[in-house]
Protein backbone atom coordinates (compact mmCIF):
# COMPACT_ATOMS: atom_id res chain seq x y z
CA UNK A 1 0.00 0.00 0.00
CA UNK A 2 2.59 2.62 0.74
CA UNK A 3 4.65 2.02 -2.24
CA UNK A 4 1.25 2.14 -4.36
CA UNK A 5 1.12 5.48 -2.53
CA UNK A 6 4.19 6.67 -3.31
CA UNK A 7 3.89 6.20 -6.98
CA UNK A 8 0.70 7.66 -6.62
CA UNK A 9 1.26 10.40 -9.13
CA UNK A 10 2.51 8.27 -11.95
CA UNK A 11 -0.15 6.08 -11.96
CA UNK A 12 -2.60 9.49 -11.86
CA UNK A 13 -0.02 10.41 -14.74
CA UNK A 14 -1.15 7.41 -16.90
CA UNK A 15 -4.93 8.13 -16.04
CA UNK A 16 -4.87 4.72 -13.35
CA UNK A 17 -7.10 5.06 -10.53
CA UNK A 18 -6.44 2.90 -7.68
CA UNK A 19 -8.83 1.77 -5.01
CA UNK A 20 -7.72 -0.90 -2.10
CA UNK A 21 -10.20 -3.02 -0.63
CA UNK A 22 -10.05 -5.60 2.30
CA UNK A 23 -12.47 -7.47 4.44
CA UNK A 24 -11.61 -4.83 6.88
CA UNK A 25 -13.96 -1.90 7.85
CA UNK A 26 -13.72 1.67 7.10
CA UNK A 27 -12.77 1.97 10.80
CA UNK A 28 -10.16 -0.18 10.54
CA UNK A 29 -8.55 1.23 7.72
CA UNK A 30 -8.71 5.10 9.43
CA UNK A 31 -6.73 3.44 11.87
CA UNK A 32 -4.13 1.25 9.94
CA UNK A 33 -4.06 4.86 8.02
CA UNK A 34 -3.34 6.52 11.01
CA UNK A 35 -1.50 4.32 13.00
CA UNK A 36 0.62 3.19 10.74
CA UNK A 37 0.46 4.17 6.72
CA UNK A 38 1.05 7.81 7.45
CA UNK A 39 4.13 7.37 9.16
CA UNK A 40 5.47 5.63 6.22
CA UNK A 41 4.10 7.72 3.41
CA UNK A 42 3.63 11.26 3.92
CA UNK A 43 -0.08 12.46 4.08
CA UNK A 44 -1.56 8.62 4.40
CA UNK A 45 -3.19 6.94 1.30
CA UNK A 46 -4.21 9.23 -0.94
CA UNK A 47 -6.72 6.37 -2.68
CA UNK A 48 -9.76 5.34 -1.76
CA UNK A 49 -10.27 2.13 0.64
CA UNK A 50 -13.43 0.61 0.73
CA UNK A 51 -14.60 -2.32 2.63
CA UNK A 52 -15.94 -5.73 1.72
CA UNK A 53 -16.76 -6.92 5.14
CA UNK A 54 -18.86 -9.66 3.57
CA UNK A 55 -16.16 -10.74 0.80
CA UNK A 56 -18.68 -9.96 -1.98
CA UNK A 57 -15.99 -8.47 -3.79
CA UNK A 58 -13.29 -10.84 -2.97
CA UNK A 59 -15.38 -13.38 -4.35
CA UNK A 60 -16.40 -11.95 -7.50
CA UNK A 61 -12.55 -11.95 -8.60
CA UNK A 62 -11.35 -15.22 -7.01
CA UNK A 63 -9.62 -14.14 -3.71
CA UNK A 64 -11.77 -14.28 -1.12
CA UNK A 65 -10.63 -16.78 1.35
CA UNK A 66 -13.81 -18.51 3.10
CA UNK A 67 -11.76 -19.89 6.17
CA UNK A 68 -10.13 -17.18 7.10
CA UNK A 69 -12.51 -14.10 6.20
CA UNK A 70 -10.15 -12.58 4.33
CA UNK A 71 -9.15 -11.30 0.89
CA UNK A 72 -5.91 -12.94 -0.54
CA UNK A 73 -3.48 -9.78 -1.81
CA UNK A 74 -3.93 -9.12 -5.24
CA UNK A 75 -3.98 -6.40 -7.92
CA UNK A 76 -6.19 -6.14 -10.87
CA UNK A 77 -5.79 -3.94 -13.81
CA UNK A 78 -8.88 -3.06 -14.88
CA UNK A 79 -9.74 -1.00 -18.77
CA UNK A 80 -11.76 1.50 -19.38
CA UNK A 81 -14.28 -0.71 -20.44
CA UNK A 82 -14.34 -2.45 -17.12
CA UNK A 83 -12.62 -5.81 -18.73
CA UNK A 84 -9.89 -6.96 -16.57
CA UNK A 85 -7.10 -7.12 -18.58
CA UNK A 86 -4.37 -8.65 -16.02
CA UNK A 87 -4.14 -9.61 -12.37
CA UNK A 88 -1.39 -10.78 -9.72
CA UNK A 89 -2.06 -12.76 -6.77
CA UNK A 90 0.78 -13.34 -4.24
CA UNK A 91 0.38 -14.90 -0.60
CA UNK A 92 1.46 -12.13 1.83
CA UNK A 93 4.71 -13.43 2.03
CA UNK A 94 6.10 -12.12 -1.11
CA UNK A 95 5.45 -8.17 -2.28
CA UNK A 96 3.77 -6.82 -5.74
CA UNK A 97 6.34 -4.76 -7.69
CA UNK A 98 4.84 -1.16 -8.64
CA UNK A 99 7.47 -0.77 -11.47
CA UNK A 100 6.05 -3.81 -13.18
CA UNK A 101 2.33 -2.78 -12.67
CA UNK A 102 3.78 0.76 -14.05
CA UNK A 103 5.36 -1.44 -17.15
CA UNK A 104 1.84 -3.62 -17.52
CA UNK A 105 -0.09 -0.25 -17.81
CA UNK A 106 1.66 1.17 -20.25
CA UNK A 107 1.86 -2.14 -22.15
CA UNK A 108 -1.39 -1.98 -21.60
CA UNK A 109 -2.47 0.62 -22.93
CA UNK A 110 0.16 0.81 -25.86
CA UNK A 111 -2.06 -2.21 -27.55
CA UNK A 112 -5.13 -0.55 -26.80
CA UNK A 113 -3.82 2.53 -28.94
CA UNK A 114 -2.96 0.41 -31.42
CA UNK A 115 -6.07 -0.99 -31.77
CA UNK A 116 -4.30 -4.65 -31.10
CA UNK A 117 -1.92 -3.93 -34.35
CA UNK A 118 1.08 -4.33 -31.90
CA UNK A 119 1.48 -6.37 -29.23
CA UNK A 120 3.87 -5.57 -26.35
CA UNK A 121 6.59 -9.02 -25.76
CA UNK A 122 8.17 -9.83 -22.32
CA UNK A 123 9.86 -6.98 -20.48
CA UNK A 124 8.47 -4.71 -22.91
CA UNK A 125 8.77 -1.04 -21.74
CA UNK A 126 7.94 2.47 -23.84
CA UNK A 127 10.22 3.10 -27.09
CA UNK A 128 11.48 -0.64 -26.99
CA UNK A 129 10.24 -2.67 -30.19
CA UNK A 130 7.03 -4.27 -30.64
CA UNK A 131 5.50 -7.36 -32.36
CA UNK A 132 2.70 -6.94 -35.19
CA UNK A 133 0.78 -10.00 -34.54
CA UNK A 134 -0.39 -11.67 -38.28
CA UNK A 135 0.13 -14.46 -40.12
CA UNK A 136 3.94 -12.95 -41.39
CA UNK A 137 4.92 -13.32 -38.00
CA UNK A 138 4.39 -17.11 -37.56
CA UNK A 139 7.11 -18.53 -37.08
CA UNK A 140 9.05 -15.67 -37.52
CA UNK A 141 9.03 -14.29 -34.01
CA UNK A 142 12.53 -15.12 -33.66
CA UNK A 143 13.49 -12.39 -36.34
CA UNK A 144 12.19 -8.93 -34.58
CA UNK A 145 12.14 -10.53 -30.86
CA UNK A 146 15.30 -11.26 -29.48
CA UNK A 147 15.20 -11.18 -25.50
CA UNK A 148 18.59 -9.19 -24.04
CA UNK A 149 18.98 -7.28 -27.02
CA UNK A 150 15.75 -5.16 -27.10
Amino acid sequence: MSTVADNYSKLQELGVEVIAMSADSHFVHKIWDEEELQKMVDGGIPFMMAADGAGHVGRAYGVYDEDSGVNIRGRFLIDPDGVVQGMEVLTPPVGRSIGETIRQVQAFQHVRATKGAEACPADWEPGKPTLKPGPDLVGKVWTVWKPGQQ
